[in-house]
């Protein structure tokens, strides 16, 4: 029996193996078949990309043409932004001189103040320090006008009535030049 049951069961494992090696086959074919769908479907979603592709591809040429103009607009607006930068700095080093020279005259404005201010309180204090000798010349010279006054009227009082005024010389103190 146990021949027999040994020659059983190889036949019986000669049938699986049969069934095995078909499934394996059916597997193969089944595996193909998707793959054959896979590359099926692939390409057919390429060919619908394909236009997709070229319309990203005309656009993307527009954008570098574009990109190319603004390059070139930039150089240019870059080139003017560094003129316009050194005609600042020049100006600006034409605007430090002139300040320099304003910032001078301003000194010598303020020196001559200084000596203006100066020459202020020194003539204050030599009035302060001789306002009495003022005060006497003032005093001297309304004593002088005074007494001439009085010479004058004198002088009035004893003049000549015989001869005529017309023909008297006017006698002055100032001659005035012609």
């Amino acid at each position: 029996m146990f021949i027999s049951h040994v020659i059983v069961e190889k036949n019986v494992y000669k049938e699986e193996g049969f069934f095995v090696i078909i499934i394996l086959y059916i597997a193969a074919v089944i595996f193909a078949v998707a793959v054959l769908v896979l590359c099926i479907s692939l390409a057919v979603t390429l060919k619908a990309l394909n236009p997709t592709l070229k319309g990203i591809s005309k656009t993307m040429e527009g954008i570098e043409g574009q990109m190319q103009g603004i390059t070139h607009e930039t150089t240019l607006l870059l080139e003017k932004t560094n003129a316009l930068a050194e005609d600042v700095q020049g100006k600006s080093a034409q605007l430090n001189s002139l300040v320099s020279a304003v910032k001078g005259f301003g000194d010598s404005v303020s020196g001559l103040n200084n000596s203006v201010q100066s020459v202020t309180s020194s003539i204050h204090n030599n009035v302060a320090k001789n306002s009495d000798q003022i005060a006497q010349v003032v005093q001297w010279s309304s004593a002088i006008m005074g007494i001439r006054s009085k010479i004058k009227e004198e002088k009035r009082s004893n003049v000549i009535v015989d001869e005529p005024i017309a023909n008297k010389e006017k006698k002055s103190f100032f001659k005035r030049t012609k």
